[in-house]
């Protein structure tokens, strides 16, 4: 007979169960504070262009369009990844240009970040029936001989990006950092700026920007665990809408003054509002 062996976590309170759960469990996690300096930003030909003939130019939104994640195992340490992480970033810029006209461009950003995690090790082979299908009379062609992968689960999670820096220097001196060239641009990437094609080599000036990024990247696992439960949990309100919409003044009689649009906020939070109404402000 098997024994069960259940760690115990203190004396169960009355009314809950052991139930059978499965979750992602972080095996390991970090953070970080990358100051990415001087990166190469890759422009199609007519943000060259602008570029080229531009007096001035200041970054206004830096955004991370996706990922691309690797990892492959540590050799001689049993159970970590070497994980790699290439950031794509949508830098759009302002360029002033002839007669103070104001144009706006975008450009591409890549970053490669690596990191060692531990992720363990899973040693078995996993099958999962389609939700969708009984199976009960399956087509051959549709039967095939893949597990799923029993490597751990990676996620990176960003903050919003900051520019720190933007610098416009002749393309032909030595400068930046670059991690690929245009051509290791991948097609989903290129339809993202509507243009395929990005300039390499080619235009007077080069873009180079410097960005603050936060991270918090971690590994998981899926694994069954047994917690305390109690009830099942259902919904205590219904979908009807407390107000009918057929009456604006009313629902607009319920909202709060906006005093904070009105003055600045002070350097200190403020509590909440007690529940039930608008907080008096004398």
């Amino acid at each position: 007979m098997v024994d069960r062996n259940i760690a115990g976590c203190g004396n169960k309170p009355s009314g809950e169960t052991l139930s059978a759960i499965n979750v992602n469990k972080i095996f390991d996690s970090a953070k970080d504070k990358d100051c990415l300096e001087d990166l190469r930003v890759y422009l199609c030909p007519s943000a060259q262009d602008i570029v080229d003939h531009s007096s001035n130019i200041r970054v206004k939104d830096v955004e991370v369009i996706t990922t691309n994640i690797s990892m492959e195992e540590v050799p001689f340490n049993r159970g970590y990844y070497q994980v790699l992480i290439r950031f794509f970033f949508c830098i759009t810029c302002e360029a002033c240009v002839a007669n103070a006209n104001i144009k706006v461009i975008q450009g591409l950003c890549v970053y490669d970040k690596k990191v060692l995690l531990f992720g363990s090790e899973k040693n078995v082979s996993i099958f999962t029936s389609n939700p969708n299908e009984d199976n009960f009379c399956p087509n051959h062609l549709d039967l095939g001989c893949n597990s799923q992968s029993t490597l751990p689960t990676v996620v990176v999670e960003v903050a919003e990006p900051i520019a720190l820096d933007i610098k416009l220097v002749e393309r032909c001196r030595p400068f930046g950092n670059c991690c690929c060239n245009a051509d290791a641009i991948p097609d989903g990437i290129r339809d993202r700026f509507g243009d395929t094609n990005f300039v390499d080599g080619a235009g007077i000036n080069q873009l180079y920007v410097t960005i603050g990024m936060f991270t918090v990247i971690r590994m998981e696992r899926p694994v069954s665990l047994l917690v305390p439960s109690c009830l099942l949990t259902l919904p205590d309100r219904d979908c009807t809408p407390a107000i009918s919409p057929s009456d604006p003044c009313k629902i607009f009689s319920k909202m709060c003054f906006p005093v904070g649009e009105f003055f600045p906020f002070s350097e200190e939070p403020q509590p909440p509002a007690p529940s039930g109404g608008c907080k008096d402000r004398t």
